[in-house]
């Protein structure tokens, strides 16, 4: 069964730091790279970063030297370390394969608000 759960969003302050957990069940999960997204209300949702199972990442430049993804391929599990949080950080954070549209599956994601 594919499914796919978010966890860790939270109201933090400009400069906080959050860890975000995705447990990414199914087969087309664990042998493929999987990402983070987010979403603001009424824009498009952008790709933040990926991990490949064997642990290479890239990273959205605008995060590279703020955000670490890693993954625990046994567990079925990414996740999100994300520090120097701006407010220009808030948003509905998803995981999901590198490579998912609009048109796959999705998961509920998890809010992340960032406000003094």
């Amino acid at each position: 069964q594919v499914q796919l759960v978010e966890s860790g969003g939270d109201f933090v302050q400009p400069g906080g730091s959050l860890t975000l957990s995705c447990v990414a069940s199914g087969d087309i999960f664990s042998r493929n790279p999987l990402a983070w997204y987010r979403q603001i209300p009424g824009k498009t949702r952008e790709l933040l970063a990926t991990i490949t199972p064997g642990g290479r990442s890239t990273y959205r430049p605008s995060v590279k030297d703020r955000f670490t993804i890693s993954r625990d391929v046994a567990k079925d599990t990414v996740s999100l370390q994300m520090n120097g949080l701006k407010p220009e950080d808030t948003a509905t954070y998803f995981c999901n394969t590198a490579y998912a549209t609009d048109r796959d599956y999705w998961g509920q994601g998890t809010q992340v608000t960032v406000s003094s």
